[in-house]
């Protein structure tokens, strides 16, 4: 009856393809509901069920291409052509020079003028156009050209249809740099995510380069003097683990095989939730690409990229959590102190390449100017200043920088793969033939009951011999454990006055310089694999694994979220957690992440309450002033559970003092009683000493940040942590990385207003049972759309805020029987 009533609504082409979705709903497989092969309708159609999740459906790749074009266009024509704007090198034309830019995996991390030059150094140097007209398993796939093709025909359809001045979010309507898109925008869009985990630390230095007495962007100027090998590599570290805790990616995944599932539940479940930005060009979107016969796959993607990067097919289900490998390396070479754009190798002088590279700028009185650099270049790749906004001065030597990914559109041809996968093997099969992954790890489940943990991606050929032998003192520093902080990868600097040291290339990868897939780490098990962004040390502490340095540390402190992750997967598997049975059921992997536990409470907060309750008068002397802490005792005491749910009063005080007392240092350098010790590398480090004066001080300095700011001690969490959409406040739960809750959310600023810079995005829960389709529960905390007047722009985040979930609708009978069913046929 309710199918009757909506035919009654629509007009009849629409009517049509609502038959065409029952006749494929009686046809399907019957073990997972999916469409039979050659049941795809003779045009592209778009199924919007509960919340705008598009469901499209198509006979062929070029017409799934032009149903995700025209969806992802509809949702966000205004995000989409702002990354166009910026991989064409074109934002200072049209935005100004000094506008922010975020094109790699931070927020506002340049100036337009300088994310112009980088991109349009790359596109002078046709970097893309060479990768496009590669054969695979370099270039893309067939399939992947038929749905970029397609892709860019839905895209420009949906404008067309739509017109630029008659766009609905405000962001774009009428802009000038809102225009049709070509397959190469796509292309370069997607070359830039893949190239962002280098383009973030490097691009300002690889713009700003310039020899000693001159300046690229200024009069000539002395260049700084170099600093000490240590100092150097302190500082690069400790810039790169400040970026990574203001606003970059990360991820936690856990999978759990069949003895990991509570006993007649199915056979394996996933747990995927990336911690991405919740604004600009990394937001993921959500939808199901299905052609019958070739593909079925329901997740997530970077949005603008035509295949499913997280999500599941009818048997498997995987995510990617971001890994401690540094998919770029530099080299320190020699330059002659007369002529110092002569660089030595082996004994012998060469000559650097300048490149002049020029973008059209927007001058205040709205003329076009042009802004023209000289950019160097050795053989081992660009020339850098700075890493992430450290210097490296061009003195005695230069530093060269090699990026594992610049060749790299692979990546394009693994996420085409792996939404065919049948098994985790085809998913280790295809991480390993592509070696496209640019700086990911990837965690899987399938219908046969196997978990599956993979660290395969694009990584530097770095033995650990090679590395001994070519790193300068700063990269000896770097890429070993000396200066290890949570989730910052070894980086290499080797010695490039040996042609020796650059990276050999290996008969067994896919492409040169790279290392060979089978040395990367990777495990299979039935009980549980998961990864929170350290190394693959301990996917399962029961089995721990061994790779080359390169891929990231072994045998040392892992983080706190780690940690949390490990331990609720234990516990659960054992039954030791105290809630009822053993084993994950669906309703428990999801309370996981939204019981919002912080591991820091656990371990710390017991011994903070008795340093409050046994200060003299509850008084704290801080920087010469008396805080009387007295009041947050009884506050921190009566906050029993730790967690950072939306009512919780004195979380938003340990948080504070939490950052006060790690102040962005190793989570094994605070004062804890019990020492890390590699043999339990979960349990430790431990007891923190209540009689330390270090814990003493971030305590009365919290309090006396939260009285200066006027924020009650025992305020609730969402009192303080909100966003606005719409002038409607939402409620966040969740918190920070560094207090070990797996629910990962990152307050700031976002244009002038506080918001959450990143953190939990798509979250989707898999299960799958021995036959039947398998039965998925997502929210996508920021909801389908950036445009305010969509009806799809807070919607899935009121969900988020309320710890609720979609129900996933992935057969075809489950799409025909929603109640908000919308087609649109694309003729």
């Amino acid at each position: 009856m309710a199918r009757r009533r909506l035919k009654a609504k629509l007009p009849m082409a629409l009517m049509a393809a609502v038959a065409l979705m029952s006749t494929m709903a009686a046809t399907g497989s019957p073990a997972t509901g999916s469409p039979a092969a050659g049941q795809g309708p003779d045009r592209p159609a778009i199924r919007y069920t509960e919340y705008g999740i598009p469901h499209i459906i198509a006979s062929n790749w070029e017409g799934l291409g032009a149903g995700y074009g025209y969806a992802a266009a509809k949702d966000n024509i205004c995000t989409l052509a702002d990354t166009y704007l910026m991989v064409n090198a074109q934002r200072s034309r049209y935005l100004g020079a000094g506008g922010k830019a975020s094109p790699g995996e931070n927020q506002n991390t340049t100036t337009n003028l300088n994310s112009d030059l980088y991109f349009q150094r790359i596109n002078d140097n046709r970097v893309v156009e060479r990768l496009i007209d590669q054969p695979a398993p370099n270039g893309p796939e067939p399939e992947v050209k038929e749905a970029i093709r397609g892709y860019v025909q839905g895209y420009n359809r949906y404008l067309a249809e739509t017109g630029v001045n008659d766009i609905s979010d405000p962001a774009c309507r009428g802009a000038a740099w809102v225009r049709p898109i070509t397959e190469l925008d796509v292309y370069r869009h997607a070359h830039a995510e893949i190239i962002m985990g280098s383009a973030d630390p490097l691009l300002d230095g690889e713009v700003n380069a310039a020899p000693p007495g001159a300046s690229a962007a200024s009069p000539p100027a002395a260049s700084p003097s170099p600093a000490s090998p240590e100092e150097t590599a302190t500082k690069i570290r400790d810039a790169i683990a400040a970026s990574r805790q203001q606003g970059s990616m990360g991820s936690n995944a856990l999978a759990v095989g069949s003895q990991g599932v509570s006993a007649g539940t199915g056979t394996s479940m996933l747990l995927a939730n990336p911690h991405f930005p919740w604004q600009g060009k990394n937001r993921m979107w959500q939808s199901q690409l299905t052609i019958p016969g070739k593909i079925n796959v329901s997740g997530a993607s970077l949005l603008g990229l035509p295949a499913v990067n997280i999500g599941h097919t009818d048997d498997v289900a995987w995510s990617h959590t971001v890994a401690t490998v540094s998919p770029f390396g530099l080299f320190d070479v020699q330059v002659d102190p007369l002529h110092p754009t002569n660089y030595l190798v082996d004994g012998t002088w060469q000559q650097m390449t300048s490149q002049q590279v020029g973008v059209d700028v927007l001058n205040p009185d709205g003329s076009i100017g042009k802004v023209t650099r000289t950019l160097w270049s050795t053989r081992y790749g660009p020339i850098t200043t700075s890493m992430q906004g450290v210097p490296l001065p061009w003195a005695v030597s230069a530093h060269a920088v090699r990026d594992a990914n610049m060749d790299n559109l692979r990546a394009l041809n693994t996420w085409f793969h792996l939404d065919q996968a049948k098994d985790v093997n085809d998913v280790v099969n295809t991480l390993e033939t592509t070696e496209g992954v640019p700086f990911f790890n990837t965690v899987a489940s399938d219908r046969k009951g196997n978990a599956l943990y993979a660290d395969i991606q694009a990584t530097p050929n770095i033995t650990d011999a090679h590395a001994q032998s070519c790193l300068t003192l700063t990269g000896q520093l770097l890429f070993n454990q000396g200066l290890r902080l949570p989730n910052v990868p070894p980086i290499s600097i080797f010695d490039g006055k040996r042609s020796e040291c650059d990276w050999p290339d290996d008969p067994n990868a896919v492409a040169p310089g790279l290392l060979d897939p089978h040395k990367q780490p990777r495990l299979i098990r039935p009980d549980f694999v998961g990864n929170a962004n350290d190394s693959a040390w301990l996917a399962n502490p029961e089995q721990p694994l061994s790779y080359p340095r390169v891929m990231g540390d072994t045998a040392a402190p892992r983080s706190l979220r780690t940690q949390e992750l490990i331990l609720t997967a234990q516990n659960r598997i054992n039954g030791t957690d105290g809630l009822p049975g053993r084993g994950f059921t669906a309703e428990s992997m999801r309370q996981l992440l939204f019981a919002d536990n912080s591991r820091a409470a656990d371990l710390a907060l017991n011994a903070t309450v008795s340093m409050c309750q046994s200060l003299p008068f509850g008084i704290i002397l801080v920087d010469g002033n008396l805080v009387n802490v007295s009041e947050a005792c009884p506050i921190l005491a009566a906050w029993k559970d730790h967690t950072y749910t939306a009512d919780s009063r004195g979380s938003w005080l340990f948080e504070n003092y939490w950052a006060f007392l790690t102040g962005g240092q190793a989570i094994e350098k605070l004062p804890w009683r019990v020492p890390f010790d590699p043999k339990d590398p979960v349990h430790t480090p431990n007891s923190l000493d209540s009689t330390s004066s270090a814990v003493r001080d971030a305590f009365g300095r919290a309090v006396l940040a939260l009285r200066n700011a006027g924020i009650a001690l025992n305020a609730p969490l969402s009192d303080i942590q909100k966003i606005t959409r719409n002038g409607e406040q939402i409620p966040i739960h969740g918190s920070i990385h560094e207090l070990g809750v797996l629910n990962v959310v990152t307050p700031g600023m976002v244009d002038g207003k506080p918001d959450i810079v990143f953190g939990s995005s798509f979250i989707q829960q898999v299960r799958f049972t021995a036959d039947g389709p398998p039965q998925a529960s997502s929210v996508l905390a920021y909801s389908q759309s950036a445009n305010p007047n969509s009806p799809h722009y807070a919607d899935q985040t009121k969900l988020f805020s309320a710890g609720q979930w979609v129900t996933e609708r992935f057969t075809e009978d489950q799409i025909a029987a929603s109640p908000a069913l919308e087609v649109k046929v694309l003729d």
